[in-house]
């Protein structure tokens, strides 16, 4: 090979090296295959790992520093879903390049650890994380095999209007043996399809209430209090669960790992008629 076009070649390296992750769940794949280092910006609402949260922050979730992205000279920037589509467009008139996922389903999570895998050279860590991921979810597919019924199941992201769970968390629920009362609600793309009327919620009397507010602590008497709730079987039976929007409602291993750990808690406590306690300073009971 000439010095010309080893020059030539050199200008870029074979894999992305300097990545900006504008939501938490690639921030985490990239750890667990052994890519942090790869990692120079992240979100401001990133949990996981608690190293990533020595990185600069430089996005919110519907807002990002332009400025302070570009001074990080990224080879790629990692984002998640329609709402970072303007975020996306910005940057790639500055010049970066930008990956959009928009995973909503389990599979598609999986998928997406594949992928952002396979963009910074590690596909086989990303699949053998995939594989394991996989697995953990098999191992709770076959234990919901064994409670004594299927209870039925509201799972809400949201409380004021009422938002049904998303894709994967309603697919969690079915998956660790609960029914979910919304079920049809998970094919939206979008919250707005997802909204309920607290009435009609009432009308299908869940066995069990898993609450995940984004970035806010659930509160039993906003939920015990809401129009026609007082003789849903969830009230009654105080079967009212939390489980924090940082395990479940971020589309990436935390939800298919810790989060399906505590809803599998949750649901087996319910199948069963037992209550799980009220953790220290929480008002709805936990995993």
């Amino acid at each position: 090979m000439s010095v010309h076009l080893t020059e030539l070649l050199s200008s870029a390296p074979p894999y992305p090296r300097r990545v900006v992750c504008m939501t938490e769940e690639t921030t985490e794949v990239l750890y667990r295959i052994g890519a942090g280092e790869l990692v120079v910006g992240v979100s401001g609402f990133t949990v996981r790992p608690p190293e990533a949260r020595k990185k600069p922050r430089v996005s919110s979730f519907l807002d990002a520093n332009f400025e302070r992205i570009l001074e990080l000279k990224p080879d790629l920037v990692l984002g998640f879903s329609d709402l970072q589509a303007d975020l996306g467009r910005e940057l790639c008139k500055r010049g970066v390049p930008v990956y959009l996922f928009n995973q909503r389903s389990l599979a598609e999570i999986l998928q997406t650890v594949r992928v952002t895998g396979a963009l910074v050279g590690r596909a086989e860590a990303a699949e053998k994380l995939a594989a394991e991921l996989t697995a953990n979810l098999a191992r709770h597919a076959e234990a919901a095999q064994k409670l004594p019924r299927r209870p039925r199941i509201f799972f809400e992201e949201w409380h004021e209007p009422l938002i049904s769970g998303i894709r994967w968390c309603s697919e969690l629920v079915e998956l660790v043996g609960g029914e979910d009362i919304c079920r049809e609600s998970r094919a939206s793309q979008g919250a707005k399809g997802r909204i309920f009327e607290p009435e009609e919620v009432a009308r299908r009397n869940p066995d069990g209430v898993i609450a995940s507010w984004c970035g806010r602590k659930a509160k039993r008497d906003k939920i015990a209090a809401r129009p026609g709730w007082s003789q849903v079987r969830a009230v009654l039976d105080d079967q009212l669960y939390e489980v924090k929007s940082s395990l479940i409602l971020q589309p990436g291993p935390a939800a298919l790992s810790d989060g399906v750990e505590r809803l599998a808690r949750i649901v087996a406590a319910v199948a069963r008629g037992e209550k799980l306690p009220v953790p220290k300073g929480a008002d709805l009971r936990g995993a």
